[in-house]
């Protein structure tokens, strides 16, 4: 049994691994392989394909078993890696990395539901919230280990690594990993469905992830791609309603529990992202600190996340009980993130540790009570879709998150900056001068503050003037912009807990029942016992 957890947890920890590792070593890789362009598609591709195969994986577990398709996602990520590794170019990499999605994806949504399959939800409580705890640990070491390998080796090692680790995990699963299955019979595989739930995330992503950033949101590209990915959803759910087996039961949606822990997830994650995408801007642009402080801000954020979801695991577990521990976790974050909104140009490195752990223990002691609600509100037959309903809302919502508080950050930012500019400064500059401060990389990237400094210095002493005063200004509209998007993040996370309190509470159940023994076809898998 412990080999087993240490199976699943390793599993896990390589796919979460690969989220954050890549990040840090992407200049590098982009110096060596070239192909500035496809830079977004390295990480869009591996984000649409794990994404779009949750809720496909899940299904297709519930109906033949989780063990293969676990150790068939661990073996297909483990052999993506290398193809990364060995990538010639940036077309390349941008594909593996999109087969290395397939398998994380596969893994992501496999490796919860195995959870219920060797135990019963009051004793799976503390070991999802163990699980949970992996996302946070992947989030501080994967940075780390990044630049590591990075700076002493290779950026290919920050793929190489994955194959003795995934290998370690394929033997340890092929020889403690319990293969349960449901009772066999004929199953129909909803290939339609499949097809277009897949034709409709993916073009849904791709707007999302584009849209104001390579173009704009009013575009021919962003527009066309929403209205396939609207058709397409709205197709699938004819087919859903009318396939023998679907692959997403919309009757799932009608269960008022699994309904509100979804969206509570996905509505989470908008906040989440937040805090993960523009704490360490606003540590780098408006306290002026390193790009390395900025991100080792994040680590009192993580480590209260992988501190409040292993207490949060053990408390429901004792208790039996989730409600109350959504509500308050999710509330607790909101106020993070509203604290995180009061922050001025002022502000001292202290309080914005103080508000990330906030942050942090809030979103840790979420996670475990929301996928276990919907866990719980199912039937053992459905366990592998409803978990992969509740990690795939958790990918929509970090999606979202980012587009919706960048495009708040962008739009915010321009006006703010007019009205920050001094009249003054606003009619002794060309236009051409002030577009150089349109964008706010200058408070991030020194070269390029120092080339527009320099190029101010030509003007004689009005030029330095200027040029302090036309600083300032983009310093107090990014932050202006910034407690715009911390606020929006706020009122999102706020939202989802109201949500929870309309969660009902039902006790965990401490042992299965013979009706579920039954759905698994097995006598009394871990930790099961009599109900």
């Amino acid at each position: 049994m412990i080999a087993t957890m240490a199976g699943l947890l390793v599993s896990m920890l390589l796919a979460a691994l690969d989220q954050t590792i890549v990040g840090t070593a992407m200049p590098r890789i982009v110096a060596d392989l070239q192909g500035f362009e496809h830079y977004a598609w390295v990480t869009t591709a591996y984000l649409l394909t794990s994404t779009a195969i949750v809720p496909i994986v899940g299904k297709l577990s519930d109906l033949y078993g989780r063990k293969w398709f676990l150790m068939g996602g661990a073996a297909f990520f483990v052999l993506s890696s290398m193809l990364c590794g060995l990538s010639q170019n940036m077309v390349e990499l941008a594909l593996f990395r999109g087969l290395q999605g397939f398998g994380a994806g596969t893994m992501f949504s496999t490796i919860f539901t195995v959870a219920s399959a060797l135990f019963p939800p009051a004793q799976r409580a503390k070991i999802q919230g163990v699980f949970t705890s992996v996302f946070g640990l992947a989030s501080i070491a994967g940075p780390l280990i990044g630049g590591y390998l990075t700076d002493t080796l290779s950026w290919r090692w920050v793929f190489y690594v994955n194959l003795p680790v995934g290998i370690l995990a394929l033997a340890v699963l092929w020889f403690s990993f319990p293969d349960i299955r449901p009772a066999r019979r004929e199953h129909q595989i909803d290939y339609l469905g499949a097809g277009l739930l897949m034709l409709g995330i993916v073009p849904f992503l791709l707007a999302l992830s584009w849209g104001g950033q390579q173009y704009p949101w009013s575009s021919p590209v962003i527009i066309g791609l929403l209205a396939l990915a609207v058709v397409a959803i709205t197709a699938f759910g004819f087919v859903e309603a009318r396939a023998a087996e679907p692959i997403l039961p919309l009757g799932l949606l009608k269960n008022g529990i699994v309904a509100i822990a979804a969206l509570a997830t996905g509505l989470s994650q908008i906040g989440m992202f937040g805090t993960i995408l523009f704490v360490p801007l606003f540590i780098q642009a408006i306290i002026g600190s390193s790009a390395t402080q900025s991100g080792t801000v994040l680590t009192p954020m993580m480590l209260g996340i992988v501190a409040a979801s292993i207490a949060s695991g053990q408390i429901v577990g004792r208790t039996g009980r989730y409600k109350w521990m959504a509500v308050g976790g999710i509330a607790v974050a909101a106020v993070g993130l509203y604290l995180l909104s009061l922050m001025g140009p002022d502000v001292d490195y202290g309080t914005v540790v103080r508000n990330m752990v906030i942050v942090g223990l809030g979103i840790g002691t979420t996670m475990a009570p929301l996928n276990l609600a919907a866990q719980n509100a199912v039937s053992m037959r459905q366990i592998g879709v409803v978990t992969s309903l509740t990690q795939f809302t958790r990918s929509i919502g970090g999606t979202i998150g980012a587009a919706l508080l960048g495009s708040v950050l962008t739009g915010r930012f321009a006006a703010e900056l007019q009205r920050a500019i001094p009249p003054q400064a606003a009619a002794a500059l060309p236009p051409e001068r002030l577009a150089q401060f349109s964008n706010p990389q200058a408070l991030v990237n020194p070269e390029a503050a120092g080339a527009i400094q320099q190029s101010f210095a030509q003007l004689g002493p009005q030029g330095a003037q200027l040029y302090a005063q036309l600083f300032g200004a983009v310093k107090v509209a990014l932050s202006t912009s910034l407690h715009d998007v911390f606020l929006v993040g706020a009122v999102v996370m706020a939202a989802a807990a109201i949500l929870c309190v309309f969660l009902k509470d039902v006790p965990l159940k401490r042992a299965y029942s013979q009706d579920d023994l039954a759905e698994m076809n097995v006598e009394a898998p871990i930790g099961a016992g009599a109900a």
